[in-house]
């Protein structure tokens, strides 16, 4: 009985230690938002910008629900901070030009993996259709 006990405090010990993807490590996401911006009917560009304003969110691992967001800066950058090494996938939505949604907006979104402590990845532009 004494060795079953020895077992599990060594395993729950084990476990306890796994850290996953998320708050509480020193690691960085940063990166811009780059808006195509068309008229209403969208058959005309008017312009390309990075853009502030723009609502950006992080998922960790393999959720299904974000778990930060962040609105950019005045030049389209965003950043999140006191990561974890793991697998996160940042996205801002962009208006559907097919009109094949029902909402006429979908994700678009990149993909990231910090691998060690004190990491800042830079992440590709977002490009949106707005």
């Amino acid at each position: 009985m004494k060795y079953i006990g020895i077992i599990l405090l060594a395993f729950l010990s084990l476990t306890a230690c796994d850290k996953t993807e998320g708050p509480g490590g020193n690691a960085t996401i940063t990166g811009k938002v780059y808006v195509l911006d068309y008229n209403q009917e969208l058959t005309t560009k008017l312009g390309e910008y990075y853009s502030g304003d723009i609502d950006v969110f992080l998922i960790y691992g393999d959720d299904i629900i974000y778990s930060e967001d962040f609105k950019t800066n005045y030049d389209g950058s965003y950043r999140f901070q006191n990561l974890r090494p793991g697998n996160y996938r940042v996205y801002a939505y962009s208006e559907d030009t097919t009109a094949s949604s029902e909402n006429y907006l979908f994700p678009v979104f990149q993909s990231i993996e910090i691998t060690k402590n004190n990491e800042e990845i830079s992440v590709e532009d977002i490009v949106i259709v707005k």
